[in-house]
């Protein structure tokens, strides 16, 4: 432990001479279209008319105009994929490794194609612009003095000197004992016996920093949340977007999720948005009635990731059996739904069968294998449904099942990857999705977002 600590103290020191070289200014953004404040006056006023025991918070697609953090405009989709596959192999080594041996990444990567909310952090409150993320545990924001490196960022970075509530938490605490689950890294102590976390991610993004407490406040409406454990990241370097950071929305008890659930109950629930509209991150109770459930599975690797057992795929009339013993995950961090080898290969060809020759095939585009010239609006895509275990159906949108790669040519939205099945976001968007874990289940409700 100690070698490890004079290490992460001597990289700290030694990425700090470089920071003084580079510049963290924030970029100067224009005001958002009127309908962004109605959208947002409206999930506000579901929050008040929802119940006084949970919260919701406003949900943004990476793509929306109405995102404090869009992507760039010009960023290439081959750049999201190459990012996505690089988070989905380090979600499918966790998931595909027994508990004995874990990996040393925590099959998360952030940045480029994820959603992102506003929390509030502080005494006084102040806003900052994070990806939520099912797949990770430790939150963490950018902290001054950046000793390391801090990425640009939307929001002025977080500084703890500012916040009369801000502590950081000694190695002697349990939180610190806590780390090496959340983050699958052991935890470090600087000369002071200050708790140092190290969470790294499948595209070699990582962040280190000072494992501390402060206030969350997540709505107006909703009596602020004191002493929530987060990471106060001093080097934080990887692909990021402008994010200041991230909320854990894992089952590891250090995660955003399990530090709510003594005051908002043990589920949470969200809905993934189009670029035209904006979804919700909500925390606390929830109309059952709505949805259809699926158990929640046992892992036998990663305790804290959400697994599921998809039974089957059913295009237009042919129902594809997914194996008994391949793990699924769902996870709100992937892009593309990812599908055992011999699942994907009998879904493109049942979509391919579909479309015919209606439609002229374009060549592949990165990971994607099954396109066609035309937008995803154009094509004639056949109906698609998850058959999940318990026997729960979700059927899918046609938007949900191709997508627009580059002008004039449009995938089909699955990719083929080992023996495991990721359901990726695209998959998810538009539908409210339940994290229900106190009663061990996941719940889907079409037509959400409204």
């Amino acid at each position: 432990m100690g070698s490890m600590s004079r290490a992460v103290e001597m990289k700290l020191l030694q990425s700090f001479c470089f920071f003084l070289l580079l510049s963290v200014v924030a970029p100067l953004r224009e005001d958002p279209p009127s309908s962004c404040s109605a959208q947002i006056e409206a999930i506000i006023n579901l929050q008040l008319q929802h119940n006084s025991s949970g919260i919701r918070l406003p949900l943004h697609h990476p793509q929306s105009p109405c995102s404090p953090a869009p992507l760039s405009s010009d960023l290439p989709f081959s750049d999201i994929l190459h990012h996505d596959s690089s988070r989905v192999n380090s979600l499918l080594h966790l998931v595909t490794t027994s508990a004995a041996s874990v990996p040393l990444f925590k099959g998360t990567a952030l940045g480029v194609g994820n959603y992102v909310a506003r929390i509030n952090i502080g005494t006084p409150p102040k806003p900052y612009t994070v990806v939520t993320d099912t797949g990770s545990s430790l939150s963490w924001l950018q902290c001054l003095p950046c000793k390391g490196y801090c990425h640009r960022q939307l929001d002025p970075i977080f500084n703890p000197a500012a916040s009369s509530t801000y502590h950081t938490i000694p190695c002697s605490s349990a939180y610190c004992s806590t780390l090496s689950s959340a983050t699958l890294n052991p935890s470090g102590c600087d000369s002071s016996r200050t708790c140092i976390y190290e969470a790294s991610y499948g595209d070699a993004s990582f962040s280190i920093g000072y494992l501390s407490q402060d206030t969350l406040s997540l709505s107006p409406s909703v009596a602020a949340i004191p002493n929530f454990i987060f990471g106060c990241g001093q080097d934080n370097e990887g692909l990021y977007g402008e994010s200041a950071g991230i909320i854990g929305l894992a089952k590891n008890s250090i995660s955003l999720f399990s530090q709510l659930s003594p005051k908002f109950g043990s589920s949470f629930s969200y809905c993934l948005s189009s670029p035209s509209s904006t979804g919700y991150l909500s925390f606390g109770g929830y109309n059952p009635g709505k949805f259809v459930f699926t158990p929640l599975a046992k892992s036998s690797a990663d305790g804290s990731l959400y697994s599921l057992k998809l039974s089957s795929i059913v295009v237009a009339t042919q129902s594809i059996a997914v194996s008994e013993e391949a793990p699924s995950i769902i996870d709100s961090g992937t892009v593309i739904t990812r599908l055992p080898e011999e699942v994907y290969s009998a879904v493109s060809a049942a979509v391919v069968r579909a479309i015919g020759a209606k439609v002229a095939r374009a060549p592949a585009y990165s990971i994607l294998d099954t396109c066609y010239k035309g937008s995803a609006a154009e094509v004639p895509t056949p109906e698609v449904a998850f058959v999940f275990g318990g026997g729960a159906v979700v059927r899918l949108p046609r938007s949900n099942v191709m997508i627009d790669v580059d002008s004039g040519v449009t995938c089909l939205a699955f990719a083929a990857a080992g023996r495991t099945t990721i359901i990726g976001n695209w998959q998810q968007k538009t539908f409210d999705i339940v994290y229900d874990v106190g009663n061990g289940r996941i719940g889907f409700a079409a037509g959400g977002c409204s």
